[in-house]
């Protein structure tokens, strides 16, 4: 079975079951959504659309790194970079909702060096990244998200 054709398929459930997850995070206060058994914690992110200016919130996986966050532009292994990566590459200044804290963020790309540093503990976290990278003919960037 190709994995990805079926999750073509299922992308438009998964979008509506990621914006139910979107809503019930805001609606508790980050109380629900922001733990979920067998996963890393989860944010909520937010990007403005870099043609549209659409504003949006995207739920993810993240690890700490000190004071910084890091998030993993996967996208399941599929060939293209998720659109938040390419909306926060033009519009860096952003804020994340982690649990009930929202703080304000600036993305950058992790430099080679931080990628080697931080990708066994992204996979640590959590195990699917590894297929993923496994899938794509592009390394997946980890994006740090700074405090401002």
């Amino acid at each position: 079975m190709d994995l990805l054709k079926l999750a073509d398929r299922s992308w438009p459930v998964l979008g509506r079951l990621m914006d139910g997850h979107r809503l019930i995070y805001r609606a508790t206060n980050g109380v629900i959504g922001h733990h979920i058994p067998g996963l890393p914690p989860i944010l909520l992110l937010d990007h403005v659309g870099a043609k549209s200016g659409v504003k949006r919130t995207a739920p993810l996986l993240y690890i700490k790194d000190g004071a910084d966050v890091v998030i993993v532009a996967s996208k399941g292994g599929y060939p293209k970079h998720p659109a938040w990566f390419h909306n926060l590459r033009a519009n860096p200044d952003t804020t994340v909702q982690i649990g009930s804290e929202r703080r304000p963020v600036r993305a950058r790309v992790a430099t080679p060096e931080e990628h080697e540093r931080l990708w066994p503990r992204a996979v640590a976290a959590y195990h699917d990244y590894e297929r993923y990278q496994e899938r794509t003919d592009r390394q997946i960037p980890l994006v740090i998200l700074e405090p401002r």
